[in-house]
């Protein structure tokens, strides 16, 4: 029987590809607005480049942009970029349609909730916490505070542990085929990957390890009931036989 249900953050609770991609266009609009004497495309192409190699959670996008771009150590421009920056995330931050319903709903069935995502640990609370979404969650597992990154089974292991579920009893929903769902798979816990988001047609490799394949977040509870729906059906059928 399915007595958990975990859920990655980003892309799968938390609309984050569209957010982030607004927020990084937006800094760089207001850096030109502001001087910065590099053209939009050539500048965006050179934040894109410098994200993929140092990563999204680095702290000196704006400053490293300005060497790649041979420019000045400019803080009015580096500013500027940090304010549209965040502006646009306070702004803009929401959660993926039909999330907030799905929680509600598994809550009240008396579903064990939590996230297991990747990431800067403030970072994400702060998705959670300006979303008002912690109130659903009985845990909340982020990698960078434990020190162990999915696809890992010790981060999986540790949530089952905490939450005091066994694999079979739990259900990862996630939209990235590696790291949520190879992941989860590998722990022996069921699998519902979430085709959205700059993941939904990569690490396709991984597609075998997808119990269920979705396309909005809505069709998980009915997962779930179906899930144990099937579960009593066998225990029902294995009485009668006895």
């Amino acid at each position: 029987m399915i007595k958990a249900v975990l859920f990655d953050l980003d892309d799968t609770i938390v609309d984050t590809t569209r957010l982030a991609e607004m927020a990084r266009r937006n800094a760089i609009e207001n850096m030109i607005r502001h001087g910065l004497p590099v053209d939009f495309e050539t500048a965006y192409s050179e934040l894109l480049e410098l994200i993929a190699e140092y990563g999204s959670n680095f702290n000196r996008h704006f400053d490293y942009l300005l060497r790649r771009l041979e420019l000045p150590n400019n803080p009015k421009w580096i500013a500027s970029g940090v304010i549209a920056y965040h502006n646009t995330k306070f702004a803009y931050l929401k959660s993926v349609r039909g999330a907030r319903k799905v929680l509600l709903e598994l809550k009240k069935e008396g579903y064990l909730l939590a996230i297991i995502t990747d990431g800067d640990p403030i970072k994400q609370w702060e998705k959670i916490l300006r979303l008002e979404l912690d109130e659903f969650f009985d845990e909340v597992f982020i990698s960078d505070y434990l020190g162990v990154k999915k696809p890992h089974p010790k981060i999986f292991k540790r949530a089952l542990r905490k939450l005091g579920v066994r694999p079979e009893e739990a259900l990862m929903v996630g939209d990235r085929l590696y790291s949520d769902i190879y992941g989860a798979k590998q722990v022996g816990m069921r699998t519902v990957w979430f085709r959205y988001g700059k993941y939904r047609d990569r690490e396709l490799d991984y597609l075998d390890y997808a119990d269920f394949t979705i396309e909005s977040l809505e069709e998980v509870p009915k997962i779930v009931r179906g899930l144990n729906d099937e579960e009593e059906e066998r225990s029902d059928s294995e009485v009668h036989a006895d």
